[in-house]
């Protein structure tokens, strides 16, 4: 198997355009990419990758920011599925390529990623975090627009969807380079045929294009539907439809 994946200059066209120009380089790791509708069960299964991985040290990469009682008792579900199983939680809803994960390992290197298994959970929530910044956070975050949720730093960018997506794609994919399992969380959110306000559109153009991405990277990628894994994609060119890894 080769030490990395390098795509260079991706293009993906439709009725227009979908991605265009884009290169990503994937260190190697066994990195999977895993999708799926809300209560589709994706969390617990991907849990359970992590935990069947031959990797001791355990990271959960936790972007949620808990608004409201809903997202608290949310947190803390998510929390109690994890709790006695061995996870170092990190928690960061943006700007997940700032994390360096040997900094939470003590009397051990911290560029060697043998034997770290990672959980990204999830990419949903991330991309909103990003692409909505929290008000009042501060200038280097991008300050919210009184009225639009537009923020100024997705404003200044030309093509503000296709570079944010690559941001948010490098971040995650820096995360890669750490360790040697990484199970990437995102959700399929463009399916119910709905349209909706534009900035909520953008939000799902962004979901779709750092989906694809992430796929294109992934040497696996798995739906999950009513609980049951669908491959979709292994060791690069493969598509399967069964139960288990192989």
């Amino acid at each position: 198997m080769p030490q990395q994946i390098t795509l260079q200059n991706i293009v993906l066209q439709a009725e227009r355009p979908l991605v265009h120009g884009v290169s990503l380089t994937l260190k190697r790791g066994r990195v999977l990419a895993l999708v799926g509708g809300s209560g589709s069960g994706k969390s617990e299964y991907a849990e359970g990758l992590i935990l069947d991985s031959p990797c001791s040290r355990r990271f959960y990469v936790a972007t949620m920011i808990a608004y409201g009682k809903e997202g608290r008792d949310k947190v803390e579900r998510h929390r109690m599925l994890r709790r006695g199983k061995g996870f170092i939680t990190i928690e960061k809803p943006r700007n997940v390529g700032e994390v360096m994960v040997g900094e939470y390992e003590t009397g051990l290197s911290p560029s060697s990623r043998t034997g770290r298994a990672l959980l990204l959970e999830c990419v949903s929530n991330l991309a909103a975090n990003e692409m909505f910044k929290e008000k009042g956070t501060g200038k280097e975050e991008g300050t919210q627009k009184e009225g639009t949720g537009k923020t100024e730093a997705g404003e200044q960018q030309g093509g503000p969807i296709q570079r944010l997506s690559h941001k948010i794609a490098e971040d995650i994919i820096s995360l890669a380079g750490q360790v040697q399992d990484m199970v990437i969380v995102t959700n399929e959110v463009d399916r119910d045929g709905i349209c909706y306000e534009p900035e909520t559109m953008e939000y799902v153009r962004l979901m779709g294009c750092l989906n694809q991405k992430l796929a294109s990277a992934a040497d696996r990628v798995v739906e999950v539907v009513y609980g049951i894994p669908v491959w979709l994609k292994r060791c690069g060119n493969s598509v399967e439809r069964s139960g288990s890894v192989k």
